[in-house]
């Protein structure tokens, strides 16, 4: 049993993107979805020992190249992303649920195209897979649908 997504929509993901005024039912969605997608809302590392943490399952190299070649333009983000924290720290995706939120949140910002629309499932699916997991990772449109009518149930 993972954690539920019900509760993590309401307690980290809602308060975190509405703190860092990046809210909207599309982006909540997404953000969830990525999460039951990566992880399985069971996971705080990756399997079989890679670099992947959090939920999020963010790697270090992509953790630093948002730091370095974003969040570094956009100071008020980034200082609300890292919190009480003085610097980014990749390790902190997984025990931080609140930070790699935001990071997630931040990495889509990155992403030229619009976010799909909030209960446009196969579209968050093609935009996971197109921007977070990219078109060479082993992930599917499918995958990601068939885990998110599993662990939530049909929009």
């Amino acid at each position: 049993m993972g954690l539920d997504p019900r509760q993590l929509l309401a307690l980290v993901i809602c308060p975190t993107l509405q703190r860092l005024d990046l809210w909207s039912s599309a982006a909540e969605e997404l953000v969830l979805g990525i999460a039951v997608q990566e992880s399985g809302l069971h996971y705080l590392t990756q399997l079989g020992g890679g670099p992947a943490r959090g939920l999020w399952q963010m790697e270090k190299a992509t953790h630093d190249d948002i730091w370095t070649n974003f969040l570094h333009g956009h100071t008020k983000l980034g200082l609300n992303i890292l919190g009480p924290y003085p610097k980014p720290d990749h390790s902190r995706l997984a025990w931080d649920l609140v930070y790699a939120c935001g990071m997630c949140r931040a990495h889509l910002l990155r992403c030229p195209d619009a976010l799909p629309t909030a209960g446009d499932l196969k579209g968050q699916a093609a935009y996971w897979k197109k921007f977070y997991n990219t078109p060479l990772g082993s992930g599917t449109v499918e995958q990601y649908i068939t885990n998110w009518n599993r662990v939530m149930g049909h929009i």
